[in-house]
């Protein structure tokens, strides 16, 4: 559902091809995974069946015939009720990094060595990061990369205290 939102708001700036909705999501969110184009174009026909696009116009300049998109008014009702409305906090201690961590602890396997590994897998997401960081203007942006290093660093202190635990109650092998 919030893919299908954040599309209405980048059709919110006027109509546009499935292609180019596919790199505004991916311009505007540099540190998730890239929109899948048939994600987009599903996401299109479900809110055109629902009523909140329409297409605005169809070309074919000598290739594939291509759809521009527009937002309807009823898609701005749902845009800007997506937008007034807060998010629940996630469930934090069911993502997949906690899972595996107390699974290896209840089964003796080593613990502290794959709390070690993954930091380093958390240390390099970081790295490459603040790379793209560094070369992107666009505020939102920004804003993206910055919640995904905060989680980041959130899940490195996580990481450092649950291998610290391992280390002092010996029950994961180093």
């Amino acid at each position: 559902m919030s893919v299908q939102n954040v599309l209405l708001g980048v059709l919110a700036e006027g109509p546009m091809h499935g292609y180019d909705l596919k790199r505004a999501y991916d311009d505007r969110f540099p540190g998730a995974k890239p929109l899948a184009y048939g994600q987009v174009y599903s996401s299109l026909s479900r809110l055109e069946q629902e009523g909140m696009v329409e297409i605005a116009e169809t070309s074919q300049d000598g290739g594939p015939e291509r759809t521009a998109y527009a937002l309807t008014g009823r898609g701005r009702e749902r845009l800007d009720g997506w937008l007034a409305e807060t998010e629940p906090p996630g469930p934090y201690a069911a993502v997949d990094l906690v899972r595996k961590t107390t699974t290896a602890l209840r089964l003796g396997a080593d613990a502290g060595g794959f709390l070690r590994r993954q930091r380093a897998e958390h240390l390099d997401a970081m790295r490459a990061l603040l790379r793209v960081q560094a070369d992107v203007d666009d505020p939102g942006a920004r804003i993206a990369i910055d919640h995904t290093i905060f989680h980041l660093d959130a899940d490195l202190k996580w990481l450092e205290t649950a291998a610290a635990r391992v280390a002092a109650e010996g029950t994961g092998r180093s």
